[in-house]
């Protein structure tokens, strides 16, 4: 995800945010959710798993009472002054998923809405990870050799907002094994990280993330503070009824892990962007960006206003699930056609329809973007963190950083749109504030089901 470190900043609670404790004000049960197992033929049996709420969404509050640690946008210093002392004396407390948060499940189906007004509150997206038949750890996924295939409507996800499905290379347990700190663990949605390195994150490692906490200047909630969690991304889906993209993103001295940075190893500035442990950018395919604008949208081929089968598959050079990753494959299905991918049309370029390393460099020297994704190892790096296992993510979000310009619209905004890579959907360029989306579109609704998970060629009709 682009500027991904907005992310958090969008939901976090009047009357709280996140602890590493547990708190007993309110029960954590988390919706069920089934997903599908599917063998070589296409035969498929049900996992039945479970949804979790990220621990940043939630409330945090003294352990010996109901007094906040965590209250607009700057911490108690009396409760939290320092991060382990924080971590020590705050709860990190059970979640109403539909009350508060607009999150409900129905068999195999998950609904996120964008605004939902509580009885204390109004929250502002979700982000939650799909759980293990236990309901103790995070689902882990390794598709090499394999697709990953779902369902998703976007028919209520205006110009600005981001319904997005994918991985990261997150700890099953949310990182209670390696922080004593932590007793939350992936029960209570801890332990995020992503290529974005996020400051935002309330806790890392089981220690708060107070030290040198800067409050957001546009948002009455966010703020930052000194140190990023930083892994490997694999965005599968980032969307709305106007575009869509798929993007690996990699790190290195990660050892393929979540791990904490600083400095320049966040990769912060747009002086060190390029210098941090993440790729950032990516190698995205935007079927808008890469020239068929025709492609997906409101009527268009793939017609974001009906629900839509997303597969994509990962192959590899062996055709095993051990060789190396070469090629990431998408192709949708909609109302019983199979749609190929589309093809590039950049000039420079030749016609592509999937991600390899041969695409990635040739995308990134037509649009003259820095290639951090070769220079951080490339498509077998990706395929290397999912051999280590990887968490299913799921999220509903707006963007304070840049609008979501990158995803629907012209972005940057200080080149022209006739610039190679520089127009990635018809959105107006004032179409992603935030203020215009959380007014206008409150209702904006993504639903993520039938996920279902198998060897190439298994969990679709064709």
């Amino acid at each position: 995800m682009f500027p991904k470190a907005s992310l958090l900043s969008l939901a976090l609670l009047t009357v709280g945010a996140l602890g590493q404790q547990v708190g007993t004000q309110q029960s954590e049960t988390h919706p069920k959710l089934s997903w599908s197992k599917c063998a070589a033929g296409g035969s498929c049996t049900t996992q039945q798993g479970s949804v979790v709420l990220d621990s940043n969404w939630r409330w945090l509050h003294s352990t010996k009472d109901t007094t906040n640690c965590y209250t607009g946008n700057t911490w108690d210093t009396t409760l939290c002054p320092n991060g382990i002392t924080c971590a020590q004396n705050c709860a990190l407390d059970g979640a109403d998923y539909s009350g508060t948060y607009g999150i409900t499940t129905s068999g195999n189906s998950l609904s996120l809405k964008f605004v939902t007004k509580g009885p204390y509150s109004t929250n502002i997206g979700s982000r939650v990870y799909l759980m293990d038949t236990s309901d103790s750890k995070y689902q882990m996924f390794n598709v090499l050799n394999q697709e990953f295939t779902f369902d998703v409507d976007m028919s209520r996800l205006p110009c600005g907002l981001n319904g997005a499905l994918y991985f990261v290379s997150m700890d099953a347990d949310g990182g209670m094994a390696k922080s004593t700190n932590n007793k939350a663990g992936a029960k209570y949605g801890t332990g995020y990280c992503d290529t974005q390195c996020p400051h935002d994150l309330k806790f890392i490692n089981g220690v708060a993330n107070s030290e040198g906490w800067e409050p957001s200047d546009n948002d009455q909630n966010a703020g930052k503070g000194k140190y990023g969690t930083c892994c490997n991304e694999m965005d599968i889906w980032e969307a709305n009824m106007n575009g869509a993209a798929v993007t690996p993103h990699v790190c290195r001295g990660t050892s393929g892990g979540q791990t904490q940075c600083s400095g320049i190893d966040c990769g912060d500035s747009p002086d060190h962007r390029y210098d941090g442990l993440c790729d950032k950018d990516g190698c995205d395919f935007n079927s808008f960006r890469m020239g068929d604008t025709s492609f997906l949208g409101p009527g268009k081929t793939v017609n974001t206003n009906s629900k839509i089968t997303v597969v994509t598959q990962f192959l590899t050079s062996t055709n095993t699930t051990s060789g190396t990753l070469k090629e990431i494959r998408r192709l949708y299905v909609q109302n019983g056609q199979v749609i190929q991918n589309s093809k590039t049309k950049i000039s420079g370029m030749s016609s592509y329809d999937s991600i390899t390393d041969a695409f990635c460099n040739a995308q990134k020297q037509a649009f003259g973007d820095t290639n951090s994704f070769e220079d951080r190892g490339g498509m077998a790096a990706m395929g290397q963190a999912f051999a280590k296992g990887m968490v299913l993510v799921m999220s509903l979000w707006d963007d304070h950083e840049a609008g979501m310009l990158w995803l629907d619209s012209n972005y940057p905004l200080d080149k022209s749109p006739s610039t190679p890579g520089v127009a990635r959907g018809a959105c107006d360029a004032a179409s992603g504030d935030p203020k215009t989306v959380e007014s206008q579109h409150g209702d904006a609704t993504v639903v993520f089901s039938n996920i279902k998970f198998g060897p190439i060629g298994s969990t679709y009709a064709h």
